[in-house]
């Protein structure tokens, strides 16, 4: 049996810290339109000046600087505008430095998966959990080419990363490629040309605490009047005082409306966000703020109660309830979602899996457990070589959406959501848990199995059931009812080691090692056969 590696401890999942809620900008008029894009157009083309200026800066930039770029925005705009520019262009960059790292992570693992297959000889046979050479003398030869190349690259990234620089695109990478592939991207240089304007237009405020409705720049009254203060260069399309502009339009927040109200009411602060929806024609608002983190409940209170362990998988969320004691109770329960589609489409399965989930839940009064999963280093081609299905089913599945998805909406029905290791769940629930609990009215799934193995390392207990009690009657007369190892063991979840000799339970009569001892016949206290494994009775 190969090494394992150490499973970590689970860990009470902290809740959301901010909120963002959204709705449409219905019945704007041609000039509202006309304002917006030109609003849009002009910031966004002093945001695409300042991040060139923010990455030109590079490691050397300091508060300082930062203070410059402010104050030469100033009188192109206003400050308000100029501090929410220089705050985004801040955070974009920081977000491209951190897919930068990730990236010369990725590269580097797969660099070592590369030469290591390398060394080995061609068909050589892989070990436990370790990949084996290559199979062919062909497959050698293009993954050496592949390796040298990434080197190349991983190099490259390892100067600018040392040098400070980041490849920034505004607008989005992924939308700039699909210029040079209109056909393939379905679009229209025209309709191409149309997204690519309304992406990198900048139409955003940040929030200030005592100010009216809490936001100086856009402005949204308890009426649902919307009032934006227009940059000094458009200070002429005004239609009210003080260089503001007035939507000829009402808006209102369903979901958390009464919260956003509030926080108006008292002039907290509320950041705003107007974007264009080129495929609908749509414009939206969006609204969002931030909030205390909410207090978490200790782990031991959570797992007195029992838990419920859900295994996620790429079409379906497979859960069990457990009681306290980690015992399976009543039928598993399948919450599927179908992730074709486009982008809304995929979010709303996982939503309505999601809510049906913690209405369960929620119905029981019980926590839920799940896997503390990341497949940011499971997803590349070297990982797991010809398994295109495999790689594909890994990355179809939204493990960070739905992770976020349901803290945060857990967060709003007060269930708290505990996360577990997810190593060896799968494997050790289907060899300890899938066939107990498969009858002739219950087909127990591999997944069922896997949610049982989640919710008892949530609980504390270890995957392995209890062995059974001795077929004969229920006595102790050929053994120990049950071994179970003790909360602290070491290996506690590991295959229990073969206990040397026969594998019968219990020797013939005059047979035994201790055939000869009278101290051995039915005597308590009397030395065993072989030493017995390390049990606990809870």
């Amino acid at each position: 049996m190969g090494v394992l590696r150490e499973v970590g401890a689970p860990f009470v999942a902290p809740g959301p810290t901010g909120v963002a809620i959204r709705t449409s900008l219905k019945g704007l008029t041609g000039q509202d339109a006309m304002v917006l894009r030109l609003v849009g157009d002009l910031l966004g083309s002093l945001a695409s000046r300042d991040l060139n200026a923010r990455c030109a800066a590079g490691l050397d930039h300091d508060s300082g600087q930062w203070a410059r770029r402010k104050q030469a925005l100033t009188g192109q705009c206003s400050s308000r505008w100029a501090g929410s520019i220089t705050k985004a262009t801040h955070d974009q960059w920081a977000l491209a430095r951190r897919g930068q790292l990730a990236h010369i992570q990725s590269l580097e693992a797969a660099v070592r998966a590369i030469a290591q297959r390398l060394a080995l000889p061609v068909g050589a046979k892989g070990a436990r959990g370790l990949p084996g050479g290559y199979r062919s003398r062909r497959e050698w030869f293009a993954k050496s080419r592949r390796l040298r190349l990434l080197q190349e690259r991983l190099e490259r990234e390892r100067a600018d990363r040392e040098a400070g620089r980041v490849r920034v695109v505004r607008g989005g990478r992924k939308l700039l490629r699909n210029r040079h592939n209109l056909e393939a991207a379905r679009l229209t240089e025209a309709q191409w040309r149309v997204r690519w304007e309304a992406e990198r237009w900048f139409l955003a405020a940040d929030g200030e605490s005592g100010k009216r409705n809490g936001n100086e720049t856009i402005r949204v009254s308890l009426g649902g009047e919307v009032s934006i203060k227009l940059p000094a260069p458009l200070a002429g399309l005004a239609n009210a005082p003080h260089g503001r502009y007035v939507l000829g339009c009402r808006v209102g927040f369903r979901h958390r409306g009464e919260q956003w109200a509030d926080r108006i009411a008292a002039n907290r602060a509320v950041a705003y966000r107007i974007h264009f929806d080129v495929a609908r024609g749509r414009w939206y608002l969006t609204a969002s703020w931030q909030i205390p983190p909410v207090r978490t409940v200790p782990l031991e209170a959570v797992r007195s109660g029992g838990l419920i362990g859900v295994d996620t998988n790429a079409d379906h969320l497979a859960a069990w309830r457990l009681d306290a004691h980690g015992n399976p109770v009543g039928e598993p329960r399948r919450f599927d979602y179908d992730l074709t589609g486009c982008a809304s489409t995929r979010d709303a399965q996982v939503r309505h899996a999601l809510i049906r989930l913690l209405r369960w839940a929620q119905r029981h009064g019980v926590a839920i457990a799940v896997e503390d999963l990341d497949f940011a280093a499971e997803k590349t081609r070297e990982k797991h070589g010809r398994r295109k299905r495999f790689r594909k089913l890994i990355c179809g599945m939204p493990t960070a959406r739905l992770r976020a998805r349901l803290v945060s909406m857990a967060a709003e029905l007060g269930i708290t959501v505990v996360a577990v290791d997810p190593a060896y769940t799968s494997r050790w629930g289907a060899q300890h848990w899938q066939k107990p609990l498969t009858s002739k009215n219950r087909k127990t799934t591999r997944h069922d199995a896997a949610a049982v193995a989640i919710g008892r390392r949530a609980l504390g207990h270890p995957i392995r059931r209890r062995t059974p009690p001795p077929p004969q009657h229920r006595s102790d007369a050929v053994g120990h009812r049950s071994v179970q190892a003790a909360p602290g063991a070491s290996g506690r979840e590991e295959t229990r080691p073969r206990v040397p000799g026969p594998r019968t339970r219990s020797a013939g009569t005059g047979r035994g090692a201790k055939a000869g001892d009278q101290g051995a016949h039915n005597r308590s206290g009397h030395p065993a056969e072989h030493e017995s494994w390390n049990q606990d009775s809870q």
